[in-house]
């Protein structure tokens, strides 16, 4: 977890997601986890207060509407101070897909420039801190298998019948 950030839960139909917004945006998104956290914000600035509270209720929109398979609207700004440029050109990319579409690991490498780099495109997958907004559960290895995922399987199999996709 990035230090620094303000942790607040997302209510959702799936659970409490948890959302850390650091300065610059929405940093990481995480799945339900077993111990809820705050969804109020804690004591700071009347200014930060505002723009944190604006970007969470972006961010819990654009969330309900993945989760139901339709597509986010607007999101939040994404922090992704701290990644390569090769994650997020993988993520940019990802961002570009609509409900129900999907590539591979390798159309993805494709699609940035990087033909020869399909693992490194599974890893930056991996490592995306913001699943679901950057639907890296959209991304499958060749022939069309699950390939791995962040919040395991299970999730992304639920998130892909959201959108009509079945796997």
């Amino acid at each position: 977890m990035k230090t620094g950030c303000i942790e607040l839960a997302i209510a959702t139909g799936e659970g409490a997601f948890v959302a850390r917004f650091s300065d610059q945006g929405l940093a990481e998104l995480s799945f339900p986890p077993a111990t809820p956290v705050a969804s109020e914000l804690p004591g700071i600035s009347a200014s930060r207060r505002r723009q944190v509270a604006g970007w969470h209720r972006l961010a819990a929109a654009a969330l309900r509407k993945v989760l139901a398979g339709r597509a986010p609207g607007r999101l939040p700004p994404l922090d992704w101070s701290g990644a390569t440029e090769f994650q997020q050109a993988v993520w940019r990319q990802m961002l570009k897909l609509r409900p129900g579409q999907t590539l591979s690991y390798g159309e993805i490498a494709q699609a940035i420039g990087r033909p020869k780099a399909v693992r490194a495109v599974g890893r930056a997958c991996g490592a995306n801190p913001i699943p679901v907004l950057v639907p890296c559960h959209r991304v499958l290895a060749a022939k069309g298998q699950l390939g791995g995922f962040s919040g395991g399987l299970e999730w992304k199999r639920r998130l892909l019948a959201a959108e009509g996709v079945l796997v």
